[in-house]
């Protein structure tokens, strides 16, 4: 299989690796060089045009960090166009449902098939070929394209784009509103003079167990926030699940306290660090 992969932050990078050990031919294309040639050492060819590297496969992946980047790249540069007929593109971005309805109607236009395959969890399952993967699109394509999903991750099909891609902004809504209130029962154990450790190992047997405790508690305790997901991403994920929120009419009171959070640890300058530095606003 032909393959083009756009986009290779530590996400995208893992995808490809993970692709090329699967037998396919991948054309890799990033901003990054370094970026590009750390997955070659895998494998893969490097092509500078994405224009030449969009008119010579059979699927694309793009994995770009913002809704804006990939409307800019696939509808405002026109690279659906440059794709041939009964190409599959398969973004495994976090976007919102409108940008990838918009997505889905222009590769109508052009006889493009579109999968929205946002993805879960971290860099480290994404090495090991075990994200969960949250598709979206046509039943058919997906099942043409299964096989090389599961080269990269564990798929699960939730229906139509819209639903794929509000699943995984929902998810992170929930995961970020569950770190500030972590976040918030830290300091005030803190406070109540509980040695810290000892609340972080029994919470586990409460119902105040959760993922984040077991994947962020240890950084707030040992204030060390070197990013595996950054405040900036998080404040970009919860900003589109509240404007989605907003736009079908639901409030989403409790994700609007966290992006106050977000935002006021990215403008103190915690934006590049773990989103678990959210614990400093409180």
């Amino acid at each position: 299989m032909r393959i083009g992969f756009i986009g290779l932050g530590k996400m995208g990078s893992a995808l490809a690796c993970n692709l090329i050990k699967g037998g396919n031919i991948v054309y890799l294309n990033d901003l990054n060089t370094e970026a590009i040639h750390s997955v070659k050492k895998v494998g893969g060819e490097e092509i500078i045009s994405q224009e030449e590297l969009a008119s010579k496969i059979d699927i694309l992946f793009t994995s770009l960090p913002h809704p804006n980047n990939l409307l800019h790249l696939l509808v405002e540069k026109q690279l659906i166009e440059k794709m041939q007929k009964g190409t599959i593109l398969i973004d495994v971005s976090t976007i919102d449902p409108n940008t990838a309805v918009k997505i889905q109607k222009e590769t109508e236009r052009h006889n493009v098939e579109f999968i929205a395959c946002p993805l879960g969890k971290g860099p480290s399952e994404a090495q090991k070929g075990e994200t969960p993967l949250f598709v979206g699109g046509n039943q058919t394509t997906f099942n043409k394209i299964e096989g090389i999903l599961k080269q990269i991750g564990n798929p699960f099909y939730l229906g139509e784009v819209e639903q794929s891609t509000a699943f995984k902004l929902i998810s992170n809504m929930i995961g970020m509103t569950n770190l500030l209130m972590l976040a918030e029962g830290i300091e005030l154990a803190r406070k109540m003079g509980i040695d810290l450790m000892q609340f972080k190992s029994l919470l586990h047997d409460t119902g105040g167990d959760s993922a984040q405790l077991n994947l962020r508690a240890p950084l707030i305790l040992n204030d060390n926030y070197d990013p595996m997901f950054s405040i900036d991403l998080a404040l970009k994920d919860v900003n589109l699940g509240v404007e989605m929120a907003n736009l079908y009419n639901e409030k989403a009171k409790l994700s609007e306290i966290t992006l106050k959070h977000l935002k006021e640890a990215s403008k103190k300058g915690y934006g590049e660090e773990d989103c678990a530095a959210i614990a400093k606003t409180i």
